[in-house]
């Protein structure tokens, strides 16, 4: 810093980013540095203490000096067809920085992680089926008269019979390197490889929209993140085009990363394993992303804290995010949610498995009743009903992975639409159901034989006998915005993100502001909003004046009136990248909003939800305005 006299730089404003070409006297090249206008303001010093992070770790990795890094840039970036960063190269080089010895240490709700070449750890890259993680591929695991059933089954249980969708698991990395080496390219590779059982590592090919790019689904238990995360998410998508180099946070509590190319899957999946993050069994016939509430832990009304319970749920489907073949073949998706309070902020009605807490009438313990059956189709909505079964919170995933297995090997691999947990229920009767899996439960656990047979307990909260009012009434909060913890001092901050759209500046931005006010620490929500939690209520005030938030895009409500629309907005990817979609759904859904919030007076929030095609993964029918497109037919 003191030696920045001694360097001439040029100083251009574009958009409010301003770009310093610094000519370093030891070198014959010049070092461009983006920062915002802000940062140069506030702290005028910033480009030379970034410059010299660029030579320090140009000089442990030997990679040239002579590529830009790109500061938050809190007015956006434009859509257009430019890349994000200054050279594609340059992108995967930066990636590779981040690569290198890694060790983090434990924030709220996340365990101590480290990656060292030196320790025995083993990378996702380097698993082969045959070792302790896979012993076996995933149809090995199904029993005989299961596969019997695949074999008559549908188009799809005949293509993972002819291969395991959790043979992807390897095949990801091979096919990976073989695109680098040039010896294939992603149209050589086989379709039904490509386009359907890269979907078991959590890669979406969007051969419709954008060929040879793919969407990459995490798993992100609870919804859990930190800063580093965001800003891996931002250095993995930024090296791709503007307008395909994108992050979306979906209702699942959950992070898609989209417009990636295949040759560079291995650095990714490996830099997400490091960080402990997962992208397997994110797609297809698996347990989708574990759900539970956005402010577990700080919730002043909390009655279980969700965030062990879906990491352990998690753990067991995904044998600790490294995958899990056993649970690999499923004969549809599964959803699973866990409740932490009456607000079911996780949306248990509409999972296959709903977790809502409730305590033993004669222990007083918390635990869960248990709901089943929810879900969303072209054909059929249903919301979820009662098991009739009360659950330990401590047996959660046990009950979890006996359902699993019982659904994995009795399910229909018949006519998919007809292939959901729900279809099972029916057929057997909820008693029926209801026995098999106390069955199978003592059977898996005979240590804990019975804990899968105690009746559902009442809830002190119900409504009372003949009548419609709760004993206890309660109304839904809404939680974005400053509230107050069960944490002296600390507060949560809600922030809206116009339809979960992220592009890479913006998550830069919102790692910074994380790092600067909770500890690192970011939360997403079902309805594709971001969280802060254990914010000092000192700081508030100066969060709520940081300028990504006061620029017209990200916003802050400050009474329950504030936004009345926007702020309750959810939209399904739509044809921007989606295949399936009908009509491009995020960009005229934060339209709309925007104008009928100028237009209207609107006195409390309204929730309108928008999906591009009939599958609704929009969720437009628990919406209080939904719109899903349909075609007109006309004479």
């Amino acid at each position: 810093d003191d030696a920045a006299s001694d360097n001439h730089f040029i100083v251009e404003s574009q958009e409010k980013i301003i770009y310093l070409t610094l000519q370093v006297r030891s070198s014959s090249l010049p070092t461009t540095i983006c920062c915002t206008e802000a940062l140069l303001r506030n702290n005028p010093k910033a480009p030379f203490s970034m410059l010299r992070l660029l030579l320090l770790s140009a000089i442990c990795t030997a990679i040239p000096v002579n590529a830009a890094i790109r500061r938050t840039s809190l007015s956006g970036v434009s859509r257009s067809t430019t890349p994000h960063r200054s050279t594609k190269e340059f992108g995967r080089k930066k990636r590779m920085l981040r690569l290198s010895k890694f060790t983090t240490t434990a924030t709220a709700g996340f365990t101590e992680s480290s990656y060292d070449d030196d320790n025995g750890y083993k990378k996702a890259s380097e698993r082969r089926f045959g070792d302790s993680d896979w012993p076996q591929y995933g149809t090995k695991y199904l029993p005989k008269q299961t596969i019997e059933r695949a074999e008559r089954g549908n188009k799809i249980e005949k293509l993972k019979l002819e291969k395991c969708g959790s043979a992807a698991f390897e095949e990801v990395h091979e096919f990976a390197a073989a695109i680098r080496e040039g010896t294939t390219t992603w149209e050589d590779l086989d379709i039904d490889d490509a386009d359907v059982r890269l979907k078991w590592a959590g890669l979406f090919h969007r051969r419709k929209r954008t060929p040879g790019r793919f969407m990459m689904r995490l798993k992100v238990p609870n919804g859990l993140l930190t800063s580093d995360h965001m800003r891996f998410f931002a250095d993995t998508v930024g090296i791709y085009p503007a307008d395909v180099g994108v992050i979306d946070i979906t209702t699942r509590q959950n992070i898609q990363l989209r417009g990636i190319e295949l040759q560079d899957m291995t650095e990714l999946i490996d830099g997400l394993q490091m960080r402990g993050l997962s992208n397997v069994q994110s797609g297809m016939d698996n347990v989708r992303n574990l759900v539970g509430s956005p402010i577990a832990g700080i919730d002043p009304e909390e009655l279980v804290d969700t965030r062990d319970i879906a990491k352990d749920i998690d753990a067991m489907i995904t044998n600790d995010g490294k995958g899990n073949p056993k649970l690999a073949n499923l004969p549809r998706k599964f959803n699973i949610a866990v409740s932490g309070s009456r607000d079911d902020f996780a949306h248990t009605s509409i999972n296959d498995i709903g977790l809502r807490p409730c305590p033993n009438k004669e222990s007083g313990e918390m635990g869960f009743n248990v709901i089943v059956g929810g879900y969303f189709s072209i054909k059929r909505v249903m919301e979820s009903i009662p098991m009739d079964i009360w659950i330990k919170a401590e047996d959660a995933a046990r009950f979890c992975e006996a359902v699993l297995l019982y659904f994995r090997d009795n399910g229909s691999r018949g006519d998919r639409q007809k292939a959901r947990l729900i279809w099972l229920i029916e057929d057997m009767g909820m008693e029926g159901f209801r026995q098999a899996i106390s069955d199978k439960y003592d059977e898996m656990f005979p240590k804990k034989k019975g804990g899968a047979a105690i009746p559902a307990q009442p809830e002190p909260w119900a409504v009372a006998a003949g009548t419609n009012t709760p004993t206890q009434p309660h109304k839904k909060r809404d939680i974005l915005g400053v509230h107050s913890q069960k944490q002296e001092g600390l507060s949560w901050v809600g922030i809206n993100v116009p339809a979960g759209r992220i592009l890479p500046d913006e998550a830069m931005a919102l790692a910074d502001i994380a790092d600067k006010y909770s500890q690192g620490e970011i939360r997403l929500t079902v309805e594709q909003n971001v969280i802060f939690p254990n914010v000092n209520n000192t700081k508030v005030s100066e969060l709520l004046q940081e300028p990504l938030f006061n620029i017209g895009h990200y916003f802050i409500p400050k009474t329950d009136k504030d936004f009345p629309l926007s702020r309750g907005l959810v939209s399904c990817t739509g044809s921007q990248f989606c295949g399936v979609a009908l009509i491009e759904t995020k960009n005229r859904a934060i339209e709309l909003s925007k104008r009928l919030e100028e237009e209207l007076k609107v006195d409390m929030p309204v929730r309108i939800h928008w999906t591009g095609c009939p599958n609704s993964c929009g969720q437009a029918q628990v919406a209080d305005i939904g719109l899903m497109v349909g075609w007109l037919l006309l004479d």
